[in-house]
């Protein structure tokens, strides 16, 4: 009898969306605050979970947050750790497409960096909210650059030898394949930069043709309409 009770009253927590009722936003859960979060999360609620350093207190290195792994990654997180979040490919399970990861969209995309699913970090001018410099995106340096690429601001993208360093041969970039090209400019590799007529994609002409045959009436571009006029 007392495990039925039990059973009747973990099935009262979850709503009808199976979440649990108290964090569902669908629902109006109590643990919701008015800026849609859950409160102790919340920095603006001045949530419990939220450390001195503005960042939930489990997740924070400087804190010892209790996520934090020996390796000062997130534990769930964590290759070496063998973190409950990294899937069979060695990703985060979460943003995996062959996982059919839940943060993976229709469109093959991380969903809130999806324009067409109207992605939470797309802002007004269709651009990743962090790096638009219209809307002060946090991912933006004074000299208005990209911050982590900034060599000024000593980005971390950026390597000891000064250059981008998923880009870097001698740091053994990740953009560099092994045969010690631009991964997305690489024949060999099949790199996303490559078109079907096997050139850089920017520079190939046919492809420039084929979209120009392909785009609307009206929709052509000015400059190179008053060239064929010529």
């Amino acid at each position: 009898m007392r495990g039925r009770e039990a059973s009747i009253c973990e099935g009262a927590r979850i709503c009808k969306h199976q979440r649990q009722r108290s964090t569902c936003k669908e629902c109006g859960g109590a643990s919701i605050c008015q800026h849609q979060r859950q409160r102790s999360r919340c920095k603006e609620c001045g949530g419990a979970s939220i450390c001195q350093h503005q960042r939930i207190r489990s997740r924070c290195k400087e804190c010892g947050g209790a996520g934090i792994c020996q390796h000062q990654r997130r534990r769930s997180q964590c290759k070496e750790c063998g973190g409950a979040g990294i899937c069979p490919h060695q990703r985060i399970r979460s943003k995996c497409k062959e996982c059919g990861g839940a943060s993976i969209c229709p469109h093959q995309r991380r969903r809130s960096k999806c324009k067409e699913c109207g992605g939470a970090s797309i802002c007004q001018h269709q651009r990743q909210r962090s790096l638009c410099k219209e809307c002060g995106g946090a991912g933006i340096c004074q000299h208005q650059r990209q911050r982590s690429r900034c060599k000024e601001c000593g980005g971390v993208g950026i390597c000891q030898h000064q250059r981008r360093r998923s880009l870097c041969k001698v740091c053994g970039g990740a953009g560099i394949c092994q045969h010690q090209r631009r991964r997305s400019q690489c024949k060999e590799c099949g790199g996303a930069s490559i078109c079907p007529h096997q050139r850089i994609r920017s520079k190939c002409k046919e492809c420039r043709e084929e979209a120009d045959t392909s785009m609307p009436a009206g929709l052509e571009d000015p400059a190179h309409a008053a060239g064929k006029d010529l």
